[in-house]
């Protein structure tokens, strides 16, 4: 496995790229593609990025002259960026199934980027806690008054409940809680409440909250 990217600077608080930075992180990666495909057979497995990193892992057959080929590409198109290059073995693939394969918290993070990524782009600097507003679906009122008891215990209010869900989870729940809403700190949020909704048999979908510039 080749697991190669660069560390920027244009990096918000929450550590993940601005809009303009990600314009140039997407020129790297295509020219990193550009190497690799070029010097062996290749497949590219994921990218994954974190408090300011961003990394590319491609699984190669043959690893003569990549790490010099890549190196040489960052030092001439890309001198601004710190590289980061690492090549080992890694016959049982366990770089994509152990990491980048989207497991729950992997899910919730990607899910949690989109929401943060349309709030920068309209100029929210994710600084001001700010009324957040969540979603769950349940199948029985049972379950439902599980989740309830939860919310009421984290100091979350309950906004709404009806009959109208989807499919077979076909109880909504509306409910909301002030919080900061960087990615670090609603991750930790939205992660339990998924894990608490699973355990009273719902499903937690996801989350949304206004502008603040």
């Amino acid at each position: 496995v080749v697991i190669t990217g660069v560390t920027f600077k244009d990096c918000p608080t929450d550590g993940f790229p601005s809009k303009r930075e990600f314009k140039n992180l997407y020129q790297i990666s295509d020219s990193v593609k550009t190497i690799i495909e070029k010097s062996t057979a290749s497949i590219i497995t994921g990218s994954f990025t974190y408090k300011c990193e961003r990394l590319d892992y491609y699984y190669v057959t043959d690893t003569t002259w990549i790490r010099q080929r890549l190196a040489n590409m960052y030092k001439t198109r890309f001198p601004n960026y710190t590289p980061y290059i690492n090549i080992k073995a890694d016959r049982n693939w366990s770089g994509y199934l152990d990491f980048l394969y989207p497991n729950e918290e992997t899910l919730d993070y990607m899910g949690n980027q989109k929401v943060i990524m349309a709030l920068q782009n309209a100029g929210d600097k994710l600084v001001k806690p700010r009324p957040v507003d969540h979603r769950a679906y349940f199948k029985t009122e049972n379950d439902r008054n599980c989740f309830i008891s939860y919310l009421t215990k984290k100091k979350f209010t309950v906004t709404s409940k009806d009959n109208n869900g989807k499919a077979t989870f076909s109880l909504s729940l509306h409910f909301s809680r002030t919080d900061k809403v960087d990615l670090s700190s609603i991750s930790k949020v939205t992660l339990d409440l998924g894990r608490q909704a699973s355990q009273c048999n719902g499903d937690y979908d996801g989350w949304e909250t206004v502008v603040l510039k």
